[in-house]
């Protein structure tokens, strides 16, 4: 078995942070979410991050992040791009947003052949999630006639903020914790100890225990979910073509619901003690340093994280 990599989701960042030029800190040394993920990462055991990007900040990202990492570890980068599609199917006119998380995966699939985990540039993890994760690849191949995924789960309660709203894969696991769905509800609000969400714009509203189990990105991957991936890409190009061509999004959890609704895979829960941080609104970022700053003193991060 090849040693589990790590695959960074990255291409968004410019979109949201100005070209890269607006990323803001979280450490006392000008160090990035980034950093602390793939500090966390490296000493977990991955020796090789994929950074998923575009075209058109490339210069931007390696003299902001890839540079400084390429002294920790082993750096690849894949592209993402609104053309990268099947053959005979085009980019609708009109269309700039990016087809989706499956699609950043796939961007990936040739420089990826073997385990992989899969995280969110901007979100904060933590490091008992890439010790859990990469300690589960190195130790799941594919069984016979089944695929091994596997996905690291946080309580509700520990992602939403108290600042707007959020979106969240609401998870439902089996008696042995294995995924049994994943659902996307996208407007979920902190509520107390809980939260509740909405689908119709906050015309009603349904409750979920803070105690709910959620997906943040952190999928256990083996090689094989590259090949189902392309291969249902097509299919999700037909329907979102007609249905909702500008803004249609092959997500990454839907895909891996489909494999398990068939059979062909299933995927284990895995638990995280740690909490989740994310600058989902301006205002979360002091609460971001503030965590940061704790973990720094209480000795789970040095001061200056790079001495290199």
């Amino acid at each position: 078995m090849n040693k589990p990599v790590l695959v960074v989701m990255a291409a968004g960042m410019g979109s949201r942070y100005g070209g890269l030029k607006q990323i803001d800190p979280v450490g006392s040394h000008g160090q990035l979410i980034i950093d602390y993920s793939i500090y966390d990462a490296v000493r977990a055991g991955f020796e090789t991050v994929v950074f998923v990007i575009k075209h058109e900040i490339e210069d931007a990202f390696k003299e902001a992040i890839g540079a400084r990492m390429e002294k920790i570890c082993k750096v690849k980068y894949a592209y993402q791009e609104l053309n990268d599609l099947p053959e005979g199917y085009s980019v609708p006119e009109g269309r700039s947003k990016p087809w989706g998380t499956c699609h950043a995966i796939l961007a990936a699939r040739k420089v990826v052949d073997g385990p992989f985990a899969v995280v969110n540039a901007d979100d904060y993890y933590g490091p008992d999630a890439f010790k859990t994760i990469y300690d589960y690849l190195s130790t799941h191949e594919d069984s016979e006639g089944c695929y091994e995924f596997s996905m690291v789960g946080y309580l509700l309660g520990n992602t939403v903020t108290e600042h707007g709203h959020v979106a969240r894969g609401v998870c439902v696991e089996d008696e042995n914790n294995y995924l049994v769905s994943v659902t996307e509800r996208t407007r979920i609000e902190k509520e107390g100890e809980d939260a509740r969400y909405t689908e119709d714009d906050g015309a009603t509203w349904h409750p979920l225990s803070g105690n709910t189990i959620v997906s943040m990105n952190l999928w256990g991957l083996s090689a094989s979910f590259m090949a189902e991936a392309e291969a249902r890409f097509g299919a999700f190009l037909d329907k979102a073509l007609v249905e909702n061509p500008l803004k249609g999004e092959y997500f990454l959890p839907s895909v891996i619901s489909a494999l398990i609704e068939e059979g062909k895979a299933r995927a284990k829960v895995l638990r995280s003690a740690d909490k989740w941080y994310g600058v989902t609104y301006q205002a979360d970022k002091p609460v971001v340093v503030a965590a940061i700053a704790e973990k720094t003193a209480a000795g789970v991060y040095p001061d200056k994280l790079w001495e290199v």
